[in-house]
Parts: structure tokens; C-alpha cells; sequence
């Protein structure tokens, strides 16, 4: 297994990572960082990454720039509503062969690549891609967590550093996918942990595909559909 690319890693630190070009939005979102329970002994860094070339690119330079073994993905429009959120995904990497969590997801990708096109979703959000805000609800997860093969960007949570793919994704999308697909070739998990309420609001509107979205989305098929499992 490929374990964290630093030798020292800070085992109490958590690290949320967002790509920003909106400060208001950005705003928002650290006001919900802020209010979370931090346990005993933790503590919490933010780093906002502005100006970036692609999500890959800013996330593959914050991995060099924190130590923090737990690093949290988010867009600067996700608002963490569960307050008791460290202490949950802390729970669920327990497991060291947990190696990402996320709050939506499907148990396998679709021949699309297209993971919401997957008749296997798990997890839930209050979203509003539709245009208004409303519950994203898919199949319950019965037990602590249930493992899955892509999670959805909007929230990528880590215990261990593997490189992002900026080689071959230099844009902002499937940036998440080929992510999950990195950590399964490496031999961990993927998972969406059980949420008796959704643990995030996603704010982002009537979501824009139109930027290079089907371009990525056959990157995406070149690099990892033999290695898909139906």
C-alpha cells in the first residue's frame, strides 16, 4: 500500500483545503469550519487556493505546503452542518484501510464515467444544482459506512496523500473520480459514511458542464475504464 508522501505526518492535525475565486462564498464556508467541535488535542488549518490552474494543481501544492495527516477537499460553496463532523470522519478512519470519505457517491461507475448516472448511489446533501435548494437523498447506508467506487468532489476527505492527476486532468473536472480510482490501485478504501442527517449543504446553483466537462469525462474513460468493476 502507498502510504503519506511526507515521513511526518500530524496525526492531530486536520487540514481543510478549498479552491477559491468567490470570497463571500468562501466566507460562509469558514464560518461553519469554524463553529465544528475540535477534539481534545486536535487542531484545524484552513488554506484557500486562489488563482489555480486546475483543482488537481492547487491540491497537489497544498500536500507539500501542510503536514496535516487529515486533509479535508471542499468547494467554497459546501457548509458543514454536522458540528460533531471531525469526530465522525476521525471514526471512520479508525480503519487504516480507509483511505477517502465523501457524502455522495455510487458503489460503481457507470460505462459513462458519470457517477449520479449510476443506479447504485449512496449518501446525501442538501443541494441546489436544480436551481433550488433541496435534500439529494440516495440509498440509506446501513451500517458505519459503505464502500464505494466514486464520490463526488463537492467534499473529498483523506488520511493519506496520493498524488493528484494534474497530468492528465488540467481542469476542474473528474478531478474526484480519478481520485477514488487512484486510492482503490493503491489498495484502500473509498467510502460514504452512514449519515442519519446529511452533514453538508452544497450551495452551487444550476451546475456549469459546458468548460471541457465531456473532454475530461473521456480522459476519464481512457485512463480508468478497464479497471472499473460491473
Amino acid at each position: 500500500m502507498i502510504m503519506n508522501t511526507k515521513t511526518e505526518m500530524n496525526a492531530n492535525k486536520i487540514c481543510f483545503i478549498t479552491c477559491v475565486n468567490n470570497d463571500d462564498f468562501y466566507r460562509e464556508c469558514l464560518l461553519y469550519i469554524n463553529n465544528l467541535e475540535v477534539p481534545a488535542g486536535y487542531n484545524v488549518e484552513t488554506l484557500a487556493m486562489k488563482d489555480s490552474l486546475s483543482m488537481t494543481s492547487a491540491f497537489n501544492k497544498t500536500i507539500r505546503q501542510t503536514d496535516a495527516k487529515y486533509k479535508v477537499y471542499l468547494h467554497q460553496d459546501v457548509y458543514i452542518i454536522n458540528k460533531y463532523f471531525i469526530r465522525a470522519i476521525l471514526n471512520v478512519f479508525s480503519n487504516p484501510q480507509v483511505g477517502m470519505i465523501g457524502v455522495a457517491g455510487c458503489a460503481k461507475i457507470p460505462a459513462s464515467g458519470i457517477w449520479w448516472e449510476s443506479g447504485c448511489n449512496y449518501g446525501k446533501v442538501y443541494d441546489s444544482h436544480t436551481g433550488t435548494m433541496e435534500l439529494l437523498s440516495f440509498q440509506e447506508i446501513g451500517h458505519e459506512y459503505k464502500e464505494v467506487q466514486g464520490i463526488d468532489g463537492l467534499i473529498m476527505i483523506t488520511q493519506y496523500d496520493l498524488p493528484w492527476r494534474e497530468d492528465i486532468f488540467t481542469g476542474w473536472h473528474f478531478y474526484d473520480v480519478s481520485q477514488c480510482l487512484e486510492f482503490i490501485r493503491a489498495g484502500y478504501k473509498v467510502v460514504i459514511p452512514q449519515q442519519h442527517e446529511p452533514w453538508c449543504i452544497h450551495d452551487c446553483g444550476i451546475v456549469n458542464i459546458s468548460n471541457g466537462y465531456d473532454d475530461y469525462r473521456k480522459v476519464f474513460l481512457n485512463e480508468y475504464f478497464g479497471n472499473l468493476i460491473h
